[in-house]
Protein backbone atom coordinates (compact mmCIF):
# COMPACT_ATOMS: atom_id res chain seq x y z
CA UNK A 1 0.00 0.00 0.00
CA UNK A 2 1.82 3.57 -1.09
CA UNK A 3 2.24 6.09 1.66
CA UNK A 4 0.47 9.03 2.87
CA UNK A 5 3.60 10.98 1.76
CA UNK A 6 4.06 9.00 -1.45
CA UNK A 7 0.13 9.90 -2.17
CA UNK A 8 0.70 13.71 -1.06
CA UNK A 9 3.57 14.21 -3.17
CA UNK A 10 2.12 12.86 -6.02
CA UNK A 11 -0.81 15.33 -5.96
CA UNK A 12 1.22 17.74 -5.47
CA UNK A 13 3.42 17.29 -8.48
CA UNK A 14 0.18 16.32 -10.68
CA UNK A 15 -1.73 19.93 -9.78
CA UNK A 16 1.79 21.28 -9.50
CA UNK A 17 2.97 20.70 -13.61
CA UNK A 18 0.09 22.77 -15.38
CA UNK A 19 1.08 25.60 -12.78
CA UNK A 20 4.78 25.19 -13.40
CA UNK A 21 4.17 24.95 -17.41
CA UNK A 22 1.93 28.39 -17.61
CA UNK A 23 4.88 29.97 -15.63
CA UNK A 24 7.57 28.52 -17.45
CA UNK A 25 6.15 29.42 -20.57
CA UNK A 26 5.64 32.72 -19.51
CA UNK A 27 8.97 33.31 -18.82
CA UNK A 28 10.06 32.14 -21.24
CA UNK A 29 8.10 34.67 -23.40
CA UNK A 30 10.13 36.79 -21.66
CA UNK A 31 13.38 35.81 -22.59
CA UNK A 32 12.85 35.47 -26.00
CA UNK A 33 11.83 39.44 -26.27
CA UNK A 34 15.29 39.54 -24.29
CA UNK A 35 16.81 37.63 -27.64
CA UNK A 36 15.12 40.19 -30.16
CA UNK A 37 17.97 42.23 -30.23
CA UNK A 38 19.98 39.84 -31.73
CA UNK A 39 17.43 38.25 -33.90
CA UNK A 40 19.01 36.60 -37.17
CA UNK A 41 22.05 34.93 -35.25
CA UNK A 42 22.54 31.79 -34.03
CA UNK A 43 23.44 32.35 -30.78
CA UNK A 44 25.90 30.17 -28.98
CA UNK A 45 24.01 28.86 -25.90
CA UNK A 46 25.09 26.58 -22.73
CA UNK A 47 22.36 25.71 -20.93
CA UNK A 48 23.68 24.23 -17.21
CA UNK A 49 21.44 21.75 -15.92
CA UNK A 50 18.38 21.83 -18.31
CA UNK A 51 16.58 20.18 -21.15
CA UNK A 52 15.76 20.50 -24.65
CA UNK A 53 12.47 21.02 -23.68
CA UNK A 54 12.41 23.91 -22.70
CA UNK A 55 13.78 26.02 -25.54
CA UNK A 56 10.32 24.79 -27.50
CA UNK A 57 9.44 27.98 -26.45
CA UNK A 58 11.84 29.62 -28.47
CA UNK A 59 11.39 30.25 -32.60
CA UNK A 60 14.97 31.59 -33.08
CA UNK A 61 17.53 28.98 -34.16
CA UNK A 62 20.40 28.45 -31.19
CA UNK A 63 23.57 26.71 -30.90
CA UNK A 64 22.52 24.99 -27.61
CA UNK A 65 25.01 22.85 -25.26
CA UNK A 66 23.19 21.24 -22.43
CA UNK A 67 25.24 20.44 -19.27
CA UNK A 68 24.23 18.06 -16.96
CA UNK A 69 25.86 15.76 -13.99
CA UNK A 70 26.56 12.12 -15.89
CA UNK A 71 23.62 10.01 -16.29
CA UNK A 72 21.05 13.61 -16.05
CA UNK A 73 21.17 14.41 -19.58
CA UNK A 74 17.95 13.44 -21.28
CA UNK A 75 18.18 13.60 -25.14
CA UNK A 76 15.47 14.06 -27.71
CA UNK A 77 14.80 13.52 -31.35
CA UNK A 78 16.99 16.11 -33.19
CA UNK A 79 15.48 19.51 -33.15
CA UNK A 80 13.99 21.04 -36.62
CA UNK A 81 15.12 24.78 -35.19
CA UNK A 82 17.78 24.73 -32.66
CA UNK A 83 21.35 22.38 -32.76
CA UNK A 84 21.68 20.69 -29.51
CA UNK A 85 25.17 19.13 -28.10
CA UNK A 86 24.69 17.04 -24.40
CA UNK A 87 28.17 17.08 -22.89
CA UNK A 88 28.74 15.57 -18.90
CA UNK A 89 30.55 17.43 -16.23
CA UNK A 90 29.78 20.03 -13.12
CA UNK A 91 28.33 23.23 -13.66
CA UNK A 92 30.55 24.26 -10.57
CA UNK A 93 34.14 23.55 -12.71
CA UNK A 94 33.57 23.87 -16.21
CA UNK A 95 36.67 22.86 -17.42
CA UNK A 96 36.22 21.59 -21.14
CA UNK A 97 35.38 25.03 -21.88
CA UNK A 98 37.37 28.67 -22.26
CA UNK A 99 36.53 32.08 -21.25
CA UNK A 100 33.51 33.74 -22.59
CA UNK A 101 32.68 30.53 -24.86
CA UNK A 102 29.55 31.06 -25.31
CA UNK A 103 27.22 34.46 -26.40
CA UNK A 104 24.90 33.43 -23.95
CA UNK A 105 24.80 31.11 -20.28
CA UNK A 106 21.40 29.92 -19.53
CA UNK A 107 20.40 28.49 -16.18
CA UNK A 108 16.67 27.46 -14.75
CA UNK A 109 16.13 26.55 -11.14
CA UNK A 110 19.29 25.22 -10.69
CA UNK A 111 21.97 27.15 -8.40
CA UNK A 112 19.70 26.21 -5.57
CA UNK A 113 20.67 22.48 -5.72
CA UNK A 114 24.41 22.89 -6.33
CA UNK A 115 25.20 22.73 -3.09
CA UNK A 116 26.22 24.51 0.06
CA UNK A 117 27.51 28.56 -0.09
CA UNK A 118 30.80 27.33 -1.92
CA UNK A 119 29.09 25.27 -4.57
CA UNK A 120 26.76 28.44 -4.95
CA UNK A 121 29.77 30.59 -5.50
CA UNK A 122 31.21 28.27 -7.74
CA UNK A 123 28.41 27.96 -10.29
CA UNK A 124 28.22 31.59 -10.62
CA UNK A 125 31.63 32.01 -11.46
CA UNK A 126 31.46 29.34 -14.15
CA UNK A 127 28.17 31.33 -15.38
CA UNK A 128 30.08 34.47 -15.14
CA UNK A 129 33.27 32.95 -16.70
CA UNK A 130 31.72 31.17 -19.82
CA UNK A 131 29.21 33.46 -21.13
CA UNK A 132 29.13 37.23 -22.89
CA UNK A 133 25.37 37.58 -20.97
CA UNK A 134 23.96 35.32 -19.00
CA UNK A 135 20.25 34.90 -17.46
CA UNK A 136 20.15 33.38 -14.42
CA UNK A 137 16.40 32.21 -12.74
CA UNK A 138 15.87 30.94 -9.18
CA UNK A 139 12.67 30.15 -7.00
CA UNK A 140 11.71 32.63 -4.16
CA UNK A 141 11.74 31.43 -0.42
CA UNK A 142 8.74 34.36 -0.46
CA UNK A 143 6.39 32.40 -2.33
CA UNK A 144 3.73 30.43 0.09
CA UNK A 145 3.99 27.25 -1.52
CA UNK A 146 7.37 25.60 -1.82
CA UNK A 147 8.01 24.78 -4.99
CA UNK A 148 9.98 21.09 -4.21
CA UNK A 149 8.54 19.79 -1.29
CA UNK A 150 4.50 21.12 -1.85
CA UNK A 151 5.05 22.29 1.79
CA UNK A 152 3.08 25.80 3.33
CA UNK A 153 6.16 28.48 4.15
CA UNK A 154 8.31 25.63 4.33
CA UNK A 155 11.56 27.68 4.64
CA UNK A 156 9.93 29.53 7.42
CA UNK A 157 9.89 26.86 9.63
CA UNK A 158 11.94 26.15 12.60
CA UNK A 159 14.83 23.88 11.39
CA UNK A 160 14.10 21.46 14.14
CA UNK A 161 11.01 21.11 12.38
CA UNK A 162 12.17 21.08 9.21
CA UNK A 163 14.38 18.01 10.20
CA UNK A 164 11.93 15.99 11.66
CA UNK A 165 9.88 16.42 8.08
CA UNK A 166 12.97 15.59 6.41
CA UNK A 167 13.96 12.22 8.80
CA UNK A 168 10.17 10.87 8.23
CA UNK A 169 10.05 11.15 5.00
CA UNK A 170 13.95 9.96 4.49
CA UNK A 171 12.32 6.39 5.51
CA UNK A 172 10.08 5.88 3.10
CA UNK A 173 11.28 8.55 0.05
CA UNK A 174 15.65 8.31 0.33
CA UNK A 175 15.80 10.31 -3.36
CA UNK A 176 13.06 12.68 -2.81
CA UNK A 177 14.45 13.47 0.22
CA UNK A 178 17.86 14.34 -0.55
CA UNK A 179 16.34 16.08 -3.28
CA UNK A 180 14.65 18.20 -0.71
CA UNK A 181 17.36 18.30 1.99
CA UNK A 182 20.05 19.62 -0.37
CA UNK A 183 17.98 22.46 -1.80
CA UNK A 184 19.46 25.77 -0.97
CA UNK A 185 16.97 28.75 -1.61
CA UNK A 186 19.09 32.38 -1.90
CA UNK A 187 18.11 36.00 -1.03
CA UNK A 188 17.87 38.88 -3.10
CA UNK A 189 21.27 40.27 -0.97
CA UNK A 190 22.62 36.83 -1.73
CA UNK A 191 22.20 37.16 -5.48
CA UNK A 192 23.31 40.35 -5.53
CA UNK A 193 26.75 39.50 -4.36
CA UNK A 194 27.12 36.27 -6.53
CA UNK A 195 26.21 37.86 -9.66
CA UNK A 196 26.93 42.08 -9.15
CA UNK A 197 27.09 42.82 -12.66
CA UNK A 198 23.37 41.89 -13.33
CA UNK A 199 20.30 43.26 -13.24
CA UNK A 200 17.29 41.74 -10.94
CA UNK A 201 13.70 41.51 -11.59
CA UNK A 202 11.20 39.48 -9.45
CA UNK A 203 9.02 37.41 -10.92
CA UNK A 204 4.83 37.82 -9.31
CA UNK A 205 2.47 35.71 -9.13
CA UNK A 206 -1.00 37.03 -7.57
CA UNK A 207 1.21 40.08 -6.08
CA UNK A 208 3.70 37.30 -4.17
CA UNK A 209 7.47 36.93 -5.28
CA UNK A 210 7.59 33.74 -7.80
CA UNK A 211 11.14 33.93 -8.15
CA UNK A 212 14.33 36.09 -9.69
CA UNK A 213 15.48 36.51 -12.72
CA UNK A 214 19.24 37.71 -12.92
CA UNK A 215 20.73 39.28 -16.13
CA UNK A 216 23.66 41.38 -18.08
CA UNK A 217 22.76 43.36 -21.33
CA UNK A 218 24.31 45.69 -23.08
CA UNK A 219 20.81 47.45 -22.12
CA UNK A 220 17.37 47.10 -20.54
CA UNK A 221 15.44 44.50 -22.42
CA UNK A 222 12.23 46.35 -23.64
CA UNK A 223 10.28 42.94 -22.55
CA UNK A 224 10.69 43.18 -19.45
CA UNK A 225 9.64 47.59 -18.97
CA UNK A 226 6.25 46.28 -21.06
CA UNK A 227 5.39 44.11 -18.89
CA UNK A 228 5.58 45.15 -15.20
CA UNK A 229 2.83 42.76 -13.74
CA UNK A 230 4.81 39.66 -14.42
CA UNK A 231 8.44 40.70 -13.73
CA UNK A 232 9.41 43.64 -12.27
CA UNK A 233 12.29 45.31 -10.13
CA UNK A 234 12.59 43.98 -6.33
CA UNK A 235 10.75 47.10 -4.35
CA UNK A 236 12.77 48.02 -1.23
CA UNK A 237 11.98 48.93 2.26
CA UNK A 238 11.84 52.76 1.34
CA UNK A 239 9.70 52.55 -0.94
CA UNK A 240 7.03 50.38 0.18
CA UNK A 241 6.73 53.23 3.25
CA UNK A 242 6.41 55.68 0.14
CA UNK A 243 3.51 53.82 -0.77
CA UNK A 244 2.14 53.45 2.66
Amino acid sequence: MQSLSYLRINLFYRLLHPFSAYTRERRMQLFKKWLNARSGECLRVLDLGGGPELWDFVEQPLDITILNLPGENTEQEPSKRHRFTYVEGDGCNVSAFDDQSFDLVFTNSVIEHVGDENKQEAFAREVRRLGRRYWVQTPSKYFPIEAHSGMLFWWFYPTSWRRTFIERWRKKLPAWTEYIEETRVLEIQRLKQLFPEATLKTEWILGLPKSYVLYTTSEEPTALREEPTALREEPTALSRLQQM
